[in-house]
């Protein structure tokens, strides 16, 4: 994947947390950043264990991670993206949390594909 920045998308967070080397060899000397929602999807979690928990809020507070709160100019792109396709929320907060950053979304999530104006990079384990 050419480019210094990208988004990752929460199931991509997961792989990297669970020891996915491709992961690690893609995000590695690059800028990354996480929509907020990624946050609460992951940490928020119905069963998630102790461990799991400690390994995820440390990938946060990495300081090469950087977390993205929603602002007025990534609402506007999230109210587009649902209106022109059947999104989830969540979803269309992480995707227009990527197109107001102007970087690839990093996902596993197919569904993504079909959503213009996406730069996407479609990582399938």
């Amino acid at each position: 994947m050419s480019g210094s920045k990208l988004l990752m998308d929460s199931n991509v967070i997961m792989y990297l947390i669970n020891g996915d080397a491709d992961i690690a060899e893609i995000i590695n000397g690059k800028q990354v950043y996480l929509s907020f929602i990624s946050q609460l999807e992951l940490l928020g979690y119905n069963g998630i264990t102790d461990e799991e928990r400690d390994r995820i809020k440390a990938f946060f507070n990495d300081p090469n991670i950087h977390i993205v709160d929603i602002n007025a100019s990534i609402k506007e792109i999230v109210i587009d993206v649902r209106q022109k396709n059947r999104v989830k929320l969540p979803d269309a907060i992480v995707m227009g949390t990527a197109m107001f950053l102007d970087v690839p979304l990093l996902t596993a999530d197919k569904d993504f594909a079909k959503i213009q104006d996406l730069q996407l990079f479609l990582y399938e384990p």
